[in-house]
């Protein structure tokens, strides 16, 4: 009975079905195949778990020893086999289902007539194809053998805007889906909403940092305050950002970035107020990158501490592939004479590559046939003898 079981699951989880296959279907036909061969299994006292796991779920020895001991009560394969046959109508490959079972051994005990198919039937009522929802169960196997993952997707898929935007943060973190809409997420909605986050702002917001839908209010209403000390008022375009920043790391963390800005780049308070409320990016960038940043800004170009505040994008372009070279571009144009010297560090710096080229590399061609070559060499860290300044 056992090898007819593991030989009938093996065609289906190595059968490539089709998404649109019924899983109850599929399921049908492994219990009916069993059903003509021999009379219903009862728990079997030699049943061995971790050899089941190995060869019918396809685990590796060593996750199926670590993933057997969050089944000891598991003693017949009836059940377990009847949640493989589920996964392969919905359209999981064998590789799909032995992660899922990593993931979650406790997959293998979900009712699939109590649980698994109401679930499939409700996401698939929500307009779910079998292929988005064999992702979701891949993505977040915990949380589909609950039925109340079908009120929170009703939920949820109005504001991500689309199943798609909510697979995205369930690939690094499914967390969310467990919290409780009323005293959890509902709360973080309205408070974002409150602060004058749209609806499209929220969903990305979510998509980018999942963990703040299940943070506590009082810590999303902290992380609001952080970011306007900070700054950055409620009715800023970079509101959002900056509140994405703020929630990666604790206050403390964000305290001791600002002094190091400050003594850094020699900013004031106001400085760095304005300098984080266009670039909050900064706060994720390392001391040891702002510190040569400042050393080649402030004490090589020779810019004013302010100028830099007020221009923070540049702080966020690379050192050697995009700041070092365009200087070195800039100061032989002028001291050939191929560059008005009134010209701005800044203006060179945030254009596109294609237009940095177009404008300063292309029309020297002929005056400077080697400049495109020593423009190539500097991005690649190599200082050509033409940029060699006295």
């Amino acid at each position: 009975m056992l090898l007819l079981r593991q030989r009938v699951l093996s065609h289906l989880l190595s059968g490539a079905p089709s998404p649109s296959t019924s899983p109850l279907l599929s399921l049908h036909r492994l219990l009916s195949t069993a059903a003509t061969a021999a009379p219903a299994v009862s728990p079997n006292p030699s049943f061995a778990v971790e050899e089941y796991l190995v060869s019918t779920c396809g685990l590796t020895r060593a996750q199926a020893l670590k993933a057997s001991a969050k089944l000891p009560h598991l003693k017949s394969p009836a059940n377990p086999d009847a949640v493989l046959s589920f996964l392969a109508g919905l359209g999981l490959s064998g590789a799909d289902v032995a992660a899922v079972v990593a993931k979650d051994p406790r997959f293998l005990c979900a009712g699939v007539e109590r649980t698994l198919a109401p679930v499939v039937a409700g996401l698939t009522g929500l307009g779910l194809s079998h292929r988005k929802i064999a992702r979701l169960v891949s993505l977040a196997p915990g949380n589909f053998r609950h039925t109340s993952v079908v009120s929170k997707l009703e939920y949820y898929l109005p504001l991500f805007g689309s199943i798609d935007n909510l697979l995205r943060p369930l690939k690094h973190c499914s967390g969310f889906l467990g919290s409780h809409l009323e005293r959890v997420v509902k709360p973080n909605v309205k408070l974002l909403a409150e602060c004058g986050l749209g609806a499209s702002d929220v969903a990305k917001l979510f998509i980018r940092e999942p963990r703040m839908i299940s943070a506590k209010p009082g810590r999303v209403l902290a992380m609001v305050a952080c970011t306007e000390r900070l700054g950055v008022p409620r009715d800023s375009g970079m509101f959002r950002q900056a509140l994405h920043t703020v929630s990666c790391f604790s206050e403390d963390k964000i305290a001791a970035k600002v002094d190091y800005l400050k003594r850094t780049l020699r900013w004031s308070d106001t400085e760095v107020g304005i300098a984080v409320s266009k670039a909050p990016v900064l706060l994720t960038r390392s001391n040891g990158v702002l510190q040569r940043m400042s050393d080649f800004l402030i004490s090589e170009v020779g810019l004013e501490p302010a100028y830099i505040a007020h221009r923070p994008a540049m702080l966020t372009c690379s050192l050697e592939g995009r700041l070092r070279p365009r200087y070195y571009v800039m100061r032989f144009l002028k001291e050939s004479g191929l560059l008005n010297h009134d010209r701005d560090y800044y203006s060179m710096v945030v254009v596109r590559e294609k237009v940095f080229v177009e404008k300063f590399i292309c029309p020297h061609n002929q005056a400077a046939p080697h400049l495109a070559e020593d423009y190539a060499a500097a991005c690649t860290g190599q200082v050509p003898a033409t940029f060699t300044f006295t």
